[in-house]
This record gives C-alpha cells, sequence and structure tokens, in this order.
C-alpha cells in the first residue's frame, strides 16, 4: 500500500473517532460500541492471549479512551501491567489521558503504529470501520497494522473482526470478513500460531496469535 493512501485512510479514521468521542464522551458509543456489556465481552477474548500469573507490558492499540484499563482495574486489579495506549486519534489520547494520569506504568501516545515493543498487544474493533474504502485497500490497511503489532509484540498479538452476514451483502461502511483469510495471512505471512476464538456471543471471532519470539 503507498504511502498517500494509509495515510488517507488514517486520516478519514482519525476525524471519525475524534467526532465520536467529542459527540458522546468517555462512554462505549464514544468508540462506536454499543454498550460496556458488548465491550468487555471482547476484551476477554482479547485478553485469553496473556498471562495474568506474571508481570507482563502490553500495547493497547487504538486504545481509545483506556477503557480496557476499566477492564482491567475491575477483573485483573492485582495484575501488574505495564500499559501503553496507542490510538491515531488526539482527542481519545487527551480524554485517556485526563482519566489514568494516576495510574503507575501508564502511557499514552498519539501515533498510528506501536513503535515500542511489549510481551503483549491488543487491538479491539479497529478493523471494524472501513468508511466506505474499497475491500482492497482496507485489507492491504489491517495487513500494514497486523505486521507492526506481529513486529512490536514479544509474546503475541490479539485482534478481532466482524464476521459476515448470512445471504446478506457488506454494509459499504463497515469490514467483514471470513476467519480462514486473517488465520491464514497472520500465520503464513506473519508466522505466527494462531488461535481463533468463536462464539461468543457476537457476529465476530477473535485470532489469539503467539509470535516466534513467544
Amino acid at each position: 500500500m503507498n504511502v498517500r493512501s494509509l495515510r488517507g485512510i488514517r486520516n478519514r479514521v482519525r476525524v471519525y473517532y475524534s467526532d465520536a468521542i467529542a459527540q458522546h464522551g468517555p462512554v462505549p458509543l464514544g468508540v462506536d460500541w454499543s454498550s460496556t456489556a458488548s465491550q468487555y465481552l471482547r476484551l476477554l477474548q482479547l485478553l485469553r492471549l496473556c498471562d495474568f500469573e506474571q508481570a507482563f507490558s502490553l500495547n493497547d492499540f487504538g486504545c481509545g479512551y483506556g477503557a480496557l484499563l476499566d477492564y482491567l482495574k475491575l477483573h485483573h486489579c492485582r495484575a501488574r501491567i505495564a500499559y501503553r495506549g496507542i490510538d491515531v486519534s488526539s482527542a481519545m489520547i487527551a480524554a485517556a489521558g485526563k482519566r489514568w494520569d494516576k495510574r503507575p506504568q501508564t502511557t499514552f501516545v498519539v501515533g498510528s503504529r506501536c513503535i515500542k515493543s511489549a510481551d503483549y498487544t491488543i487491538a479491539s474493533g479497529v478493523f471494524n470501520l472501513r468508511l466506505g474504502h474499497p475491500v482492497a485497500a482496507w485489507e492491504a490497511y489491517v495487513e500494514h497494522i497486523l505486521r507492526d503489532l506481529s513486529a512490536h509484540s514479544r509474546v503475541g498479538f490479539a485482534v478481532n473482526f466482524m464476521l459476515p452476514r448470512p445471504g446478506a451483502q457488506t454494509e459499504p461502511e463497515l469490514y467483514r470478513t471470513s476467519m480462514r483469510r486473517w488465520v491464514m495471512f497472520c500465520r503464513d505471512e506473519l508466522g505466527g500460531s494462531v488461535t481463533p476464538v468463536t462464539r461468543y456471543g457476537l457476529r465476530e471471532f477473535t485470532l489469539l496469535v503467539r509470535t516466534r519470539r513467544g
């Protein structure tokens, strides 16, 4: 994917989510989720990758206003986690920093790449909204992000995607995909060991990808 196309997609994503949090504030709708319950259900699947018995570092790519930290505080309050949130929207990062400025070992940065490595990286919902971009262009964008997540995850990374609806066309604003497409990419192109997670009550799937370094 050329730099100009990549920049164009990033800019549209940045504007969309900056507008969302300006309209709704630091709540699920502010990151385009329908509810806290569905948001937490997704995080539960993604975090299956992590070993909470050990201290670890975590990149939260597309962190939004830091909802993952709410979940960790509720369900893993004793876990020793050095957290780094990355988001393309400066408005999201400003909201996250304001909410979590007292939490130790917590950093938020504006960016479209992880930049620094961590033991684990998770990305929740960052591939779902293609905003009318052609599928081929969006998939090239997804591949670009997945390569970065893999390169900056010492043990592994976890991502989720929406599944197609039987007998229905995919909405122009959304990206729905078969699981096989991305299992094969993470395995064959990135060299990861892939564990799919399905049937958790949402029309989507989660991929837990162990890297060669893990």
